[in-house]
């Protein structure tokens, strides 16, 4: 624990926001949640239930969750963890910049490369660091927020972390840190490229995963999005088991060999889905453009073109006006192809 008290601000109390905050202030951390008003309504009335694989089962009641929708509680806080969407990074800089202490620890645990440059462009002066958040976390029924799958927060690091390293290692999120975490975020935005697949396949991520029609997509996105790092010069971090450059061809074995040798990707609780699909559930806009679209703006910058990344995107980008059903692997095949 920090030798004195220390605050924390999770600036945008979406699913992975509110089970890092929650958990932190279940470990005894200072913890303010900053969000939308639906989702302070679902707190005080329900309460909420922290859940992951190994089995954690940690309720606490909406009086135990501060909560509140202005950026005004920013003021207080000594480390910010910005949970928000892409699309509103800017404005979320806006508002720590208005509110903020100049001395306060910023860190973006956002999907997504580009959104570091974003905060830090408009936080000139303040420390601004980068991390990946590998896990999963769904919301159910009960207003519980699941970890769905493994993995360890990495960060970009620097001396400023010190005072939080035993409280988010008691919290039970221990923080890695890394010296490449451009590297880092790179290979984990191949991962997500698996985020639009499962959207588009209304499938659980264990089941869209355990079908090769469904891996072949994902394979032919990667080495499509591994050309063009290449070409601009860039290695992404091994993130999974596997290194960037043999996903595609693990992803192609049949099934029945998928399942030995990638036991791990699969090792996904049975009702995780991806966060885009979440998205296009609620009827919001996801994070697309800042996932394949961001393969598809790089290949552009390069001259080149990335062609079932851009396909992909204008479906999902169909799908969030409710213009797409569910799509078989070998429809998405089909179209990423044409």
């Amino acid at each position: 624990m920090p030798a004195a008290p220390l605050n924390i601000a999770v600036f945008g109390a979406g699913a992975v926001g509110i089970y890092v905050g929650a958990s932190l202030l279940a470990a005894g951390a200072d913890v303010v949640l900053i969000g939308r008003a639906r989702m302070r309504g679902q707190i005080a009335s329900q309460g909420l239930l922290l859940s992951d694989l190994e089995g954690r089962r940690q309720r606490l009641e909406g009086d135990q969750v501060p909560y509140q929708e202005s950026p005004s509680a920013l003021a207080a806080a000594d480390l910010i963890l910005v949970t928000v969407k892409s699309a509103d990074s800017a404005a979320a800089a806006s508002a720590i910049a208005g509110w903020a202490k100049p001395a306060a620890l910023v860190v973006s645990l956002q999907n997504g490369v580009g959104n570091i440059d974003t905060l830090r462009s408009l936080l000139a002066g303040r420390q601004v660091l980068a991390a990946m958040v590998p896990f999963n976390v769904v919301q159910m029924e009960g207003n519980r927020f699941h970890r769905a799958s493994g993995g360890e927060l990495m960060v970009e690091a620097a001396a400023g972390l010190e005072p939080w390293l035993a409280l988010f290692r008691q919290a039970g999120l221990p923080l890695q840190q890394c010296q490449d975490i451009a590297a880092v975020q790179w290979g984990k935005l191949l991962l997500n490229l698996n985020n639009a697949v499962n959207a588009l396949s209304g499938l659980a991520l264990k089941s869209e995963l355990s079908q090769r029609a469904y891996r072949r997509c994902l394979a032919l996105l990667i080495e499509e999005a591994l050309a063009v790092l290449r070409a601009a010069g860039i290695h992404p971090a091994r993130i999974a088991k596997a290194g960037p450059r043999l996903l595609p061809a693990l992803l192609r074995l049949p099934d029945a060999i998928f399942t030995r040798v990638a036991a791990t990707m699969l090792k996904i609780d049975p009702e995780a889905r991806s966060s885009m699909w979440q998205d296009l559930q609620a009827r919001r806009l996801t994070e697309v453009d800042y996932l394949n679209g961001a393969i598809v703006r790089l290949a552009e910058s390069l001259a080149r073109d990335a062609p079932a990344n851009r396909r992909i995107t204008a479906l999902v980008h169909a799908a969030e006006q409710g213009g797409l059903q569910p799509l078989s692997g070998a429809a998405l095949y089909r179209a990423l192809r044409a």
